[in-house]
């Protein structure tokens, strides 16, 4: 059997040998905490799934969707303004997604032709390299480092390739590394979009999952930033939603209006069921989603407190499920994730899943409760593997 040239130069390799080497491990008959996969572990609010309960049972649930329901699109403006300050138009400036990564994967394709230039952060979520590369196009990668607090130095993209670039993807807080970003930062970023004509797209999924007082801007707040720019969310992380699949892209009419046209080619809409769902999570408002941010801060307190009480010094996030980790000396990080999970039955996910400048590090998720997160540094202690 053939197989495509795109298809090649994208994978999950690393993601599925982790899968396997958990497997392993549990045939072996050992205690297996997996803080690898960046889902979460609780349901839904119960008026949520009543609310799709109630949908799933009416005669049109399961027609075509087609284009998003007015009222769950009316409602999205209203949250944007209500959380953010920004108006938005409900008509031509919102477009409902089967989740974030449904708009992530498919914007690229309608922005990018074969070898245009796309700026990508590095470490990232990897469906922003393999979107580029299923556009055929070409990634520079812009490197997030600790020093710079993990956001990309836009002085130091060279001239040539800034001037050749369609795309920007940016995502604070972000996937893996659990960085924020400031308005400040984002107008910078509109100028630079400005100066060189350059869309933006920046990844918002974590907005609602913060902790001690933060609260994540929206790039939207920047000024001039829907003249150049797209932002995308979804209700995966903050409604606990993941499975249900629904999110949505806001900002510049231009480029939504072209994902519409693609994605009316390639889909049938949002199940309606889902967008009942959805829509009573704009209803509940913010006390849901700030239970469920309070939930991963007391896990990620034990997490990082326990961890720091065997030697081992972690950063501690202001927002996201994930704890970005840099792992003691000797190591590479794939060697040390098969470390830990060999010797203290922990999986994590190492950081060169996410680029190039993850080498050094791991992804740990905050995606258990409690209960299994003291286990994980009870397993670690007892493992005498070396944290420093």
């Amino acid at each position: 059997m053939y197989t495509a040239k795109r298809i090649q130069s994208i994978g999950s390799a690393i993601f599925s040998e982790m899968a396997v080497r958990k497997q392993q491990e549990i045939n072996k008959g050992k205690s297996i905490i997996d803080l690898s996969i960046g889902t979460p572990d609780l349901p839904p609010s119960e008026s949520i799934i009543e609310a799709m309960r109630k949908a799933l049972l009416e005669p049109k649930a399961f027609h075509y969707a087609l284009d998003g329901k007015q009222e769950l699109k009316e409602a999205i403006k209203n949250w944007y303004y209500s959380r953010f300050n920004v108006i938005l138009n409900s008509h031509d400036e919102i477009l409902t997604l089967m989740g974030s990564q449904d708009g992530l994967s498919h914007l690229p394709l309608t922005i990018l032709d074969p070898g245009d230039i796309a700026l990508v952060p590095d470490p990232g979520y990897p469906i922003y390299f393999s979107s580029i590369e299923l556009a055929h196009g070409q990634v520079y990668r812009m490197p997030l480092t600790e020093n710079n607090n993990y956001l990309p130095n836009l002085n130091e993209i060279p001239d040539d390739i800034a001037a050749k670039a369609k795309l920007m993807i940016l995502n604070y807080p972000s996937n893996p590394v659990a960085a924020t970003a400031n308005v400040s930062f984002f107008n910078d970023v509109v100028k630079f979009a400005q100066k060189h004509n350059i869309i933006v797209v920046h990844d918002l999924a974590y907005s609602e999952l913060c902790f001690d007082g933060y609260r994540p801007p929206s790039f939207l707040e920047a000024d001039g930033a829907k003249e150049i720019g797209v932002e995308i969310n979804s209700l995966s992380k903050s409604y606990n939603m993941a499975g249900a699949r629904f999110g949505f892209i806001v900002g510049n009419k231009s480029v939504i209006k072209n994902l519409y046209i693609l994605k009316s080619n390639i889909d049938y809409g949002v199940f309606n069921v889902v967008q009942a769902g959805a829509l009573q999570a704009f209803k509940e408002g913010q006390d849901f989603c700030i239970e469920i941010a309070e939930i991963y801060k007391k896990r990620r307190n034990l997490l990082v407190d326990g961890f720091y009480s065997l030697g081992w010094k972690l950063n501690t996030p202001k927002a996201t499920m994930f704890v970005w980790a840099k792992i003691p000396q000797g190591y590479t990080s794939r060697e040390f994730a098969f470390t830990l999970l060999e010797k203290a039955g922990i999986v994590v996910i190492p950081g060169d899943a996410f680029g190039i400048m993850g080498e050094g590090y791991i992804r740990i998720g905050l995606v258990q409760d409690e209960q299994q997160i003291e286990l994980a540094i009870k397993q670690l202690k007892d493992s005498g593997i070396s944290l420093v």
